[in-house]
């Protein structure tokens, strides 16, 4: 009982602040990233869905893959124009 009425707490304090990107994933820690600020913090990892992954976005104690897709095309657009070319002769 007092479990859960701590996991309630900790989701509705995720979901205070606003849409957060899951970074890294412990055991029972994980590290997230505000997406309002670029503030990074440490919370409980039960108070994530069980389904998250590194790199999800999560508004509100829930998963939302609209925004997880978008970022991570963004990610990819930023690196592809910041590749250099190799010229032919180099070898790496």
């Amino acid at each position: 009982m007092e479990r859960e009425w701590r996991r309630r707490m900790m989701v509705s304090m995720v979901g205070l602040w606003g849409a957060v990107q899951v970074e890294l994933l412990e055991d029972t820690r994980a590290q997230v990233v505000r997406l309002e600020t670029g503030q990074a913090c440490t919370v409980e990892r039960a108070v994530l869905p069980p389904e998250a992954r590194e790199g999800d976005v999560v508004v509100d104690g829930r998963l939302e893959p609209g925004q997880t897709e978008a970022r991570r095309r963004d990610v990819a657009r930023i690196r592809t124009r910041l590749t250099v070319p190799v010229p032919p002769n180099l070898e790496l």
